[in-house]
């Protein structure tokens, strides 16, 4: 026992001696560590996690920490006041030889995140800070030495890590527009640029309008504007809910889609009646809830989110641990410099060799709901890639009368820097995707768009293959209906606009489809992609000529009287040879015994001289000419008239024929513009009028110039008289012609135009001017219409989208490729040459081609009529001959017998014929025997 007394004696001598303090045995014991923990205002998740730390250190003295805490709360907006709180804090701590080992900094981003980062680095006192960031984006820290890099750390907040869920969703569904919109539980101001970095999707981050739910509505409708479809909402479940029921019923429909993303925990509850959306939210690691539900009953870590709250905490615990460990290791600098604010000049900060770095990821804590992720290799900086790492369950959330009905785990992701989707249904996955539909607009004009109930869209034509073409390349699909005008967009007197254009304008079409071509002033207010068809001017359009046909057409060739004179001088010339034969002495009826030993015997009665004079018209000639001299001259003077007539009737005929098929009254649009027999006119409100009205208008005004110019007083005499011109130096062309085309009237629609040119006649003709394209389809499926003239005024055609739209160039690579593959001149030829609706027309007669049938199928026919004529008289002959009574020969005695009063000269029977009967007058008398006995043995007769 004695013993023992004086041992304890020598121990507390020994203290005295050497001059202990006893507060120096219980520091072997628990390590006590200074800390400025900066706090911006409204981060409660932060303040309570470090409170719940210094309540969890202290009811675990196994630790052997005991953290002394200076809490400076940090001004958002006034960096001056906030340098002036730390400072005179850091003054304070220092005049009591209370420096902090440690600067605990979780203000989120801005003002105050600066205005810590540049006070620390200054100074040089190592700081862990939880402020919002990735690489580069703390500017203070951003270009640190390898010493600061050591004790200078970040670890970014789940808030910071969470967005990048955005990323990987957009990347795995390939979508191509974004509205990310965010509530004050993220902060997003330098996510602008990096997001979404290298990936090509339109996109837009702005923060939830706070004022009510109509701006909330308007903000949406302006998003919309902007071509996008996809939304994004970061935010807690309340602002996620304002959000949905501020959208209008139609943007939750198929080609729009919905993502909400949280850190809270709890669910979704909407007043919407339909809508699916993807909602995501955190969920700890299974491993690590029972020591969240430690900390949450025990020790009330209760603040909002959890995830945050948990952050922080470990955070905090990890932050001191380290820290510790340093003290204890002796790896904590024994004279440490403390440089005053006053004292800093701007580049004397204190040098230091403390590596917290390695002993801040060399804490084996175990955490409370996911795990740090933090850089220990030197291939790329701690700050801006260090965080911690949880999951977050994506759920298809379906809300049905006012409540999420259904909710589904489709996949995990895990936070992360370029982290992708774990997805265990893809078919949930790619109906919760929005299907890109366009809102197409339109005006119907063959074959470009032509209505087709038939067709899947209702529509079919040129530009319905293109843009399915386009859609197949670019991953799209549309939705077509006609504008309500029918026009593709003029400006008017006020600078306002209609038709597709005004669609486009308004918002309120995303494409403008059809034969629309590319012009100065569209260009201004909208965008046209490369053309996808050729230049395409204006043209005319004229009822085809049609010469009248008929089969006796080469009865026309002479006029009526002058038929009936000839058909009169042939019966006069016929009538005079017969008179002048019978009287002329020496004609052959009145000396047939001097011409008897001539070979040609002919006596030109009546019907010999009709016949003569028939056929000295024709090549065969008429044959024996009459014998005396007078009947010759006769003769002589109708060869001559029957020779001049054929002559000119041959050239007429041939230039009547050809004339006929040479009547073209207009050939081009100075023919048009020179005549006024024919009317003409554009499309109200189209391309064309267009064309024409300003064409008037800048003759118009040179006019005016001109006039100036000439009327101006302040020119001498000279300068005047080379002004001086009889005729005006401007054409009037085109004012004419549009004054003529206002007095015609300019037809509303394509198909009153065509119905104009079809009811036009030689007197009130009509041509219509229109695009070449439209017309030559027209021609094509009509046999009645034709195209005149050559092409003027040509433009290309192209699609129309908004100003500034990303489709011009998806659309612009589309048609490209489609050029390259011509797949362009397929559509062409499918349309044009192989259309289905191509009419089956006549060729029409050329200068080149020869007489048709219609117009000289007459000759045949007087062919036909003379057959018939002879075979009509063939029967009558056979009639005559067949039914007359046939005389029958007897003898002189016997016929004196036979009549009763011969003596008185009585006649014989009809049919009677003297002769002698008997063998020797059987020869004498065959002469005067019917011929019907004269047969040959062999002859049968037909009848």
């Amino acid at each position: 026992m004695i013993d023992k007394w004086l041992k304890i004696l020598k121990y507390l001598w020994l203290l005295q001696v050497v001059a202990i303090p006893l507060d120096k045995v219980a520091a072997q014991t628990s390590q006590n560590i200074n800390v400025f923990f900066i706090n911006e205002v409204d981060n409660e998740p932060a303040t309570k996690a470090v409170d719940v730390v210094l309540t969890y250190l202290k009811k675990n003295p196994s630790y052997g920490l005991s953290v002394q805490i200076e809490s400076i709360e940090a001004n958002k907006t006034d960096a001056k006041i906030l340098l002036e709180a730390i400072c005179n804090k850091y003054a304070e701590s220092i005049e009591k030889k209370q420096t902090p080992h440690l600067i605990f900094d979780t203000t989120k981003s801005g003002v105050a995140s600066e205005t810590v980062k540049s006070f620390t680095q200054a100074l040089g006192l190592p700081t862990i800070s939880a402020s919002y960031g990735q690489e580069g984006d703390l500017r203070q820290w951003r270009d640190l030495d390898e010493s600061k890099q050591k004790y200078l750390l970040q670890v970014m907040p789940p808030a910071d890590i969470i967005p990048e869920a955005v990323r990987s969703i957009v990347k795995r569904l390939n979508i191509t527009n974004a509205a990310i919109l965010y509530d004050d539980t993220f902060v997003m101001d330098h996510k602008y640029k990096s997001l979404l970095q290298n990936i090509q999707t339109r996109h837009v981050i702005t923060a939830i309008a706070k004022d009510g739910k109509r701006e909330r509505e308007e903000q949406i409708e302006k998003l919309r504007n902007l071509d996008i479809n996809n939304f994004f909402v970061l935010g807690n479940l309340q602002s996620i809910r304002m959000v949905l029921e501020s959208v209008k019923p139609a943007y939750f429909e198929r080609n729009f889609a919905w993502h909400a993303i949280t850190q809270s925990e709890g669910e979704v509850s909407s007043q919407r009646d339909n809508a699916t959306i993807m909602f995501l939210k955190p969920m700890a690691y299974t491993q690590y809830r029972d020591r969240l539900g430690l900390l949450r009953t025990t020790f009330n870590l209760n603040e909002e989110p959890q995830l945050a709250s948990a952050f922080y905490f470990d955070l905090a615990l990890r932050s001191f641990l380290a820290i510790k460990e340093m003290l204890m290791s002796g790896a904590w600098p024994k004279d440490m410099e403390y440089l005053n604010c006053d004292d800093f000049q701007g580049g004397n900060t204190p040098e230091r060799n403390i590596d917290l770095r390695q002993y801040f990821t060399q804490v084996s804590e175990p955490t409370s709901y996911g795990s740090f992720d933090l850089v220990t290799q030197g291939t790329k900086p701690f700050n801006g890639f260090s965080y911690m790492k949880f999951e977050m369950d994506i759920n298809v959330l379906q809300i049905r009368g006012g409540s999420s009905v259904n909710s589904k785990s489709i996949g995990v992701w895990t936070a992360g820097l370029d982290s992708p989707l774990v997805v265990k249904d893809e078919e949930q996955m790619k109906n919760l995707t929005a299907d890109t539909v366009y809102r197409i607009y339109t005006v119907v004009q063959a074959p470009f768009i032509m209505r087709d109930e038939t067709a899947p869209k209702g529509y079919k034509g040129y530009c319905i293959d293109l843009i399915d073409e386009i859609a197949a390349i670019v991953h799209f699909d549309y939705e077509i209906q006609e504008v309500e005008d029918g026009k593709f967009g003029n400006m008017d007197e006020k600078g306002e606009w209609n038709g597709i254009v005004k669609k486009l304008i308004d918002k309120k079409a995303d494409i403008g489809l059809g034969s629309m071509s590319v012009m100065a002033e569209r260009e201004i207010v909208i965008d046209f992609t490369v053309p996808y068809y050729d230049l395409v001017g204006i043209t005319i359009m004229m009822q085809r000529p049609t010469s009248p046909s008929s089969l006796f057409k080469f009865l026309t060739v002479l006029e009526t009287n002058v038929w009936l004179c000839i058909l009169a001088a042939y019966f006069f010339t016929s009538f005079l040879m017969w008179i002048f034969d019978r009287w002329s002495p020496y004609s052959y009826q009145n000396n047939r015994e001097k011409y008897k030993d001539d070979e040609e015997k002919r006596e030109f009665n009546l019907k010999e001289c009709l016949w003569f004079c028939m056929t000295s018209l024709t090549p065969q000639g008429g044959g024996e000419a009459p014998k005396n001299l007078s009947g010759r001259l006769v003769a002589a003077t109708w060869w001559l008239f029957g020779f001049i007539i054929i002559a000119s009737y041959t050239a007429n005929l041939a230039a009547f024929l050809t004339v006929s098929r040479l009547d073209t009254p207009v050939e081009s649009l100075d023919d048009l513009a020179k005549q006024y027999k024919i009317l003409y006119a554009p499309l109200n409100g189209s391309a064309a009028m267009t064309y024409f009205e300003r064409m008037a208008n800048i003759e118009q005004m040179f006019y005016e110039i001109w006039k100036d110019l000439s009327l101006n007083d302040s020119l001498t005499p000279l300068e005047r008289s080379k002004l001086a011109v009889w005729d005006y130096p401007v054409s009037d062309k085109y004012t004419k012609m549009w004054q003529a085309m206002q007095e015609a009237g300019l037809p509303a629609t394509l198909e009153e135009a065509v119905k104009r040119v079809r009811n036009s006649s030689t007197a009130t003709g009509f041509a219509f001017l229109g695009d070449a394209t439209d017309i030559r389809y027209l021609q094509l499926t009509n046999c009645d219409l034709q195209v005149v003239g050559e092409e003027f005024s040509r433009k290309p055609y192209a699609i129309a989208v908004q100003q500034g739209s990303h489709l011009k160039d998806q659309f612009n690579n589309a048609i490209l490729t489609l050029l390259n593959k011509r797949q362009l001149e397929k559509l062409k030829e499918k349309w044009w040459k192989n259309d289905e609706a191509q009419a089956k027309c006549e060729k029409p007669e050329d200068q080149s081609d020869g007489i048709s049938i219609q117009n000289i199928g007459g000759v045949f026919i007087v062919i036909f009529v003379g057959i018939g004529m002879a075979c009509i008289t063939l029967v009558f002959e056979y009639w005559w001959y067949k039914y007359r009574k046939n005389p029958r020969i007897i003898d002189v005695a016997e016929a004196n017998a036979e009549r009763p009063n011969a003596k008185d000269g009585g006649k014989l029977a009809d049919g009677v014929i003297l002769g002698h009967t008997g063998e020797k007058f059987e020869k004498s008398n065959a002469a005067l025997r019917p011929r019907f006995t004269q047969y040959p043995a062999t002859f049968k007769p037909r009848f």
